[in-house]
């Protein structure tokens, strides 16, 4: 297994503890309550998602404190005293494995649904239910990992102001999904959130607009380097 892969799992599986504290905890406070106030109870269901989203952020924080004991140790073993991997790279790394498995679990119940025994739609559900999950899914994926990144970067320069705006902004989108099914006050919303937060990350790990241009013209210069050396010729042999 590589080095890569084996820092997914492990950040999958802290993953994996924040959500069962969560639904500890939720389960606990739905059966110390009220059941039958319907009012109570979707207010529990809202503190379980917050009290869900606040402690993903303690373990991704947990995380990187333990992937900075880690470096050290790598840095103090390694010839040349330098680590094996950038601050950039274990925040991309942790932050799209920690976006995988949560959009496993966020989409896997979806699809169990989808296999019967009825029809999204037949009973005046959104027809859309499907197709707008998947966006969702697929936003949530890409926010983990813009999350991770920004998050890593201020944890590694003390940007304290940071890690509450990636918190807040976790918990905004959150709490828009408890807009559903009116699905465009949230999915326009939380596609927002998700650009911003990619053009926030992009740069955090290092971006410009130079380096994007330069993207965009890597084919030109290419076609000219391959126009530079079909001119050269080789020396006439005596």
């Amino acid at each position: 297994m590589s080095f890569h892969s084996s820092r997914c799992l492990s950040r999958a599986f802290f993953w994996l503890v924040s959500l069962l504290l969560a639904s500890l905890i939720w389960f606990i406070s739905v059966h110390l309550s009220d059941r039958e106030d319907g009012r109570l109870q979707y207010g529990l269901l809202m503190f379980g998602a917050a009290v869900s989203v606040l402690l993903q952020e303690a373990f991704r924080f947990a995380y990187f404190k333990l992937l900075k004991k880690a470096d050290e140790g790598l840095v103090t073993i390694s010839e040349d005293g330098r680590s094996p991997i950038s601050i950039k790279q274990m925040a991309y790394v942790s932050g799209l494995s920690f976006g995988i498995i949560s959009g496993v679990f966020s989409v896997i119940n979806i699809l169990a649904d989808s296999i019967g025994p009825g029809t999204v739609g037949i009973h005046g559900d959104s027809p859309h239910y499907f197709i707008t999950s998947a966006f969702l899914t697929m936003a949530l994926v890409f926010l983990h990992t813009f999350w991770g990144t920004i998050f890593f970067d201020a944890c590694e320069k003390g940007r304290y102001w940071t890690l509450a705006l990636v918190v807040i902004s976790h918990l905004v989108t959150s709490g828009l999904t408890f807009l559903n099914p009116c699905y465009e006050a949230s999915l326009i919303p939380i596609f927002i959130i998700t650009f911003s937060m990619g053009v926030w990350a992009f740069f955090t790990a290092g971006g410009s607009l130079r380096s994007i241009v330069t993207c965009l013209s890597c084919r030109r210069k290419e076609a000219d380097q391959v126009m530079v050396y079909s001119a050269l010729q080789l020396p006439v042999e005596d």
